[in-house]
């Protein structure tokens, strides 16, 4: 099935949604980066699909409930992005790559303030009950010494991704416009 899938041809990119693709990533990349750290405005649609995580794995234990926000957080664009993958749809791939990566930048947030637990926290439930994730994840791990350091990581690892996927696609729009050219003549 997956020959099958990596056989198809992508769906051609056209121009308007190459230069809007672009221009828009362009203004998204450049809105992160002069609000490094900060609460971006897609990371409401983020806070809520990281709650909803803690209570759709809460059935598998407390471990994963744990784990669940971000898990879910990370699985919600990685599983549309395969839909669209499957579907050789090129554009709207790229679109949940990009919010894939830009949820990395907003974990790693989360996971620098495992120390200091400073960031306001949105809990279902009681407060008391339900303290920082990465804070119990590091602590558990034996990593809380290190949360900065792997926040960095993991926000360098989200820039790069959030980078690459509209490379990927400028690469994608070029190889349509080469082959539309080598069919014309």
């Amino acid at each position: 099935m997956l020959r099958e899938i990596l056989d198809e041809p992508w769906q051609p990119v056209t121009r308007a949604a190459f230069f809007s693709s672009v221009v828009f990533y362009a203004f998204f990349l450049l809105y992160a980066a002069t609000h490094h750290g900060q609460f971006l405005f897609i990371d409401n649609v983020n806070l809520m699909v990281h709650e909803a995580g803690h209570l759709l794995f809460s059935w598998l234990g407390s471990t994963m409930t744990l784990y669940g926000g971000t898990l879910l957080q990370c699985l919600v664009p990685l599983l549309l992005a395969a839909y669209f993958f499957s579907q050789r749809n090129a554009v709207a791939f790229v679109f949940c790559m990009f919010f894939f990566f830009e949820n990395l930048l907003y974990t790693a947030t989360y996971m620098a303030d495992a120390r200091a637990q400073e960031l306001p926290l949105v809990v279902v439930g009681d407060p008391e009950d339900n303290p920082h994730d990465w804070f119990l994840i590091f602590s558990r791990l034996g990593l809380l010494q290190h949360d900065t350091r792997i926040a960095a990581l993991t926000r360098f690892i989200g820039y790069s991704g959030m980078l690459a996927a509209p490379v990927w696609l400028t690469h994608r729009h070029l190889e349509d416009r080469r082959d539309a050219a080598e069919f014309s003549s």
